[in-house]
């Protein structure tokens, strides 16, 4: 198919953009010098074959499930891809959140203007537990473009807590934590840019582990904002985990957000204890005004305590630039996310790698048409971003950035002295999913409410895990364990060395997690 030559008025209005004053005298020699040259590198491009993404393993179109088989609202589309009859996966039943390309298996990324796109291509990932042997059992349901924190913005309505119908799983991998919470799967791949492994994680009862910035190839996947994008499992066990994170984590090749980590035996973490482990529990993890929750702050402090009782040396410590973290993510996040997944349609350019060309397609197309139907926390996020772009020339993003790493800087002081630190993952447990036509306000909200401690590690790259550590009634609560960048194994060991212990043995007088 040829490429149209752009018209005279295209280009005035192209020019008017980037505030150029340009005769249509001039424009007429522009148009004809595009039309005689460049234009045909990209007609030689159409006659070119594209490299695309490994697809080994046969598959079946599957099917939406219908609510009957859905009690959760959790599924987006049921499959069953086999892949090598042995490896460390055999028997896993894993499902993907539908981010994850997924080749010939229908992709909504929890939004509208998805609905009927299919990928042709399989991420890195899934490729690696297909050869490892897993069984990827579908897609499950993620929140519109993965932007909240909450389980109530995707199209396909609410996802559920399988503890509590009425409450939240959590988001944005809010089908993947109530499919696994539910026993319906072993396994579950998630994606975090701002907590989005780690909330559902936590409101659900799961394990969920955001692993060190470019451990894990983010190929194949949709992002949200490339310098803060984290895929990872999610499981009911730490076991299961460290099984995962090793057939998922090492280079590719393919993505630029990699620098060299390589994936470590995690299951050999599993040592039962964390003898000589030295626990940092972080004095601005807790009690944040208006937000915490004295029960969740409680619970995480004793659970924290308790790993006295697996070998670790525990202390309060203070790291204050920690509070600071959501006001650097909330800038970042925001004019990120309008220049790649609005205005660049999700792929960008400046960076090497392979990108997913069938979607800038269809979804290039659909948010010029359908943009009305963005979640709030898209549109929120839209008008604000490109309003500080317009005024401010992208000067706070990079303000951001610069400060981010005197962010990190203050954790790795923290973590000269100590392996670990500790907080609860999510200040509050889950919350009630708000009724249809609540305010605006409210829903954004119910989205960005909850992100305050988890957001912080997207911008730096530490290791983040979700560890079960209790329940309030019959709702669970989350205590985070965050490592050194490339020791994901020592978050897996001390999550592990608590995960051991004899639960019922903790004196906080509300009931434990059964394990």
């Amino acid at each position: 198919m040829a490429i149209k030559k752009p018209t005279i008025e295209q280009l005035k209005k192209i020019a008017e953009e980037f505030y150029l004053d340009i005769s249509c005298e001039d424009l007429v020699s522009f148009q004809e010098i595009i039309s005689a040259g460049p234009l045909q590198s990209y007609d030689r491009l159409n006659e070119m074959n594209e490299p695309t993404l490994t697809v080994k393993y046969p598959r079946t179109l599957g099917y939406r499930p219908p609510n009957e088989e859905n009690k959760y609202n959790a599924w987006y589309w049921k499959t069953s891809i086999k892949g090598n009859g042995i490896g460390n996966l055999a028997g896993k039943k894993v499902v993907l959140k539908d981010n994850i390309n997924l080749a010939g298996i229908p992709m909504m990324n929890g939004s509208a203007m998805l609905e009927g796109y299919v990928s042709n291509e399989d991420a890195t990932i899934v490729t690696r537990m297909l050869d490892e042997g897993a069984d990827i059992v579908g897609k499950a349901v993620c929140q519109d473009l993965c932007l909240s924190g909450g389980s109530h913005t995707a199209a396909t309505g609410p996802v559920r807590n399988p503890h509590d119908l009425t409450k939240s799983t959590g988001g944005s991998s809010s089908g993947s934590a109530a499919l696994v919470a539910a026993g319906e799967v072993d396994m579950a791949i998630g994606c975090d840019q701002g907590g989005s492994i780690r909330i559902p994680s936590s409101w659900c009862g799961i394990y969920g582990l955001k692993p060190s910035y470019g451990l894990v190839p983010y190929t194949g996947i949709l992002p949200i904002e490339r310098t803060i994008d984290h895929a990872g499992p999610m499981a009911k066990t730490v076991e299961d985990i460290a099984l995962l994170l090793e057939v998922i984590a090492g280079e590719d090749g393919l993505d630029s957000r990699q620098s060299g980590l390589e994936s470590k035996p995690y299951v050999q973490s599993l040592t039962g204890n964390a003898n000589g482990v030295k626990v940092g529990v972080v004095k601005e993890g807790f009690n944040w005004e208006g937000v915490s929750e004295e029960d969740v702050d409680r619970i995480v402090k004793e659970s924290a305590n308790y790993l006295i009782h697996a070998g670790a040396l525990v202390e309060e410590i203070s790291i204050p630039m920690h509070r600071d973290g959501i006001h650097l993510w909330n800038v970042i996040g925001t004019e990120g996310l309008t220049s790649l997944m609005v205005k660049e349609n999700g792929m960008g350019t400046n960076w090497k790698g392979h990108y997913t060309t069938r979607f800038l397609d269809i979804y290039g197309k659909s948010r010029k048409t359908r943009a009305n139907e963005f979640a709030q926390t898209v549109k929120l996020t839209m008008l604000l971003g490109q309003y500080m772009q317009d005024q401010y020339n992208g000067k706070y993003y990079a303000v951001a950035q610069n400060i981010a790493r005197k962010l990190k800087q203050a954790y790795d002081i923290a973590f000269e002295k100590y392996d670990v630190l500790i907080m609860p993952t999510t200040p509050m447990k889950a919350t009630t999913i708000p009724s249809p036509g609540i305010s605006i306000a409210e829903d954004i909200s119910n989205s960005l409410g909850m992100i305050q401690n988890t957001a912080p590690f997207n911008l730096t790259g530490h290791p983040a895990m979700n560890v079960p550590c209790g329940k309030s009634g019959k709702l669970p609560v989350g205590m985070m364990i965050v490592g050194r960048i490339g020791e994901d194994d020592k978050v897996i060991q001390v999550a592990h060395a608590f995960e051991q212990l004899d639960k019922t043995k903790v004196a906080c007088g509300l009931e434990q997690v059964n394990r």
